[in-house]
């Protein structure tokens, strides 16, 4: 048991996984000392989801680790399932954890009749009974204020900076992708004492986007492109071409989630860039390269989970 405790609810963890990414439902278990729960997770014949914990949950600390990544909605449903089960099971608290959280695009009306499918899914993981989520680099900050209940919202930049300080270049330029990755941006340039730049993009549709021009200078330098998933792939390697143009040396992507729909693979693969840098929030499958160099966050999820069931503080680990 690590050092004094505060305030601690349950005594005991109990670290669950749905089917969405038992690998990195492993990892974690392992980082924390523990094993992996039990639970059984099948389907009748129809499709529907039947779901079972095989040990005893009663007044636990519940950790569910369930990304909803696709196929979206067997993992989401997958997820309601587990909280349910275990809330019916009379766990001491669970929380979500979700490390990529899907319908996050939808965040606002941005035309009419349309839903906001990001509320609906917090809704959703409200009434199932969660009590708490543990959540990374959501697509938007704002998503947080959908939730009545904590939610707990990691970066992935600790993990990515421990990466990208090895890497040697005289001459360092992060850039956005888009105006909504600036953020995200700046905070790489910081921590890694490098320039800033913006890719001027504009959405013609939902697959595909018409870039403008570039904000800063990428003249001679070494580009790491920032963001926070990487779907189709289509906004980035425009990204990638524009940085080129301007006369950008070797270029690196770095995005947490590698959602890779569609021709991703093939786009980045095609793509001028040395690696594409990403997370283990999703699990590539077959979708594998060798550009891509995975980071895991295994050992970032299990010093929260401890932190969280320890009532301490969760921010301080981003304090570095």
């Amino acid at each position: 048991m690590r050092g004094t405790t505060f305030n601690i609810l349950h005594d005991k963890i109990v670290l669950l996984a749905g089917q969405a990414h038992p690998a990195l439902a492993e990892e974690v278990a392992r980082c924390l000392d523990k094993s992996l729960g039990s639970a059984t997770v099948e389907h009748f014949p129809d499709g529907e989801i039947s779901i079972k914990i095989n040990e005893d949950v009663r007044g636990t600390d519940v950790f569910i680790l369930q990304p909803t990544c696709p196929p979206v909605n067997e993992n989401l449903m997958e997820l309601l399932l587990l909280i349910d089960c275990c809330k019916r099971a009379s766990a001491g608290r669970v929380t979500a954890v979700v490390p990529y959280f899907g319908y996050a695009r939808k965040d606002r009306k941005d035309e009419g009749r349309v839903p906001i499918s990001a509320k609906l899914v917090a809704d959703l993981l409200t009434i199932a009974g969660a009590d708490r989520i543990l959540t990374l680099d959501l697509h938007s900050a704002q998503i947080q204020g959908f939730f009545d209940i904590p939610v707990d919202h990691l970066f992935a930049k600790p993990v990515m900076i421990k990466y990208l300080s090895n890497l040697k270049s005289e001459k360092l330029t992060i850039v956005a992708p888009d105006a909504g990755s600036i953020k995200m941006a700046r905070s790489y340039a910081q921590r890694l004492k490098a320039g800033l730049a913006i890719v001027d993009k504009r959405r013609a549709t939902g697959r595909s986007t018409a870039v403008e021009h570039l904000i800063g200078d990428v003249d001679g330098s070494d580009v790491i492109l920032v963001d926070d998933m990487i779907s189709t792939a289509g906004s980035i390697t425009e990204a990638v071409k524009t940085v080129k143009k301007f006369g950008a040396d070797k270029v690196i992507i770095c995005a947490t989630h590698p959602v890779l729909c569609d021709d991703a693979l093939k786009k980045l693969e095609a793509a001028e860039v040395e690696q594409v840098i990403v997370t283990d929030s999703i699990p590539l499958g077959e979708k594998k390269s060798p550009k891509i160099q995975v980071i895991s966050i295994a050992g970032l999820l299990a010093d929260v989970i401890e932190n969280i069931h320890y009532s301490q503080s969760v921010s301080r680990l981003f304090d570095f």
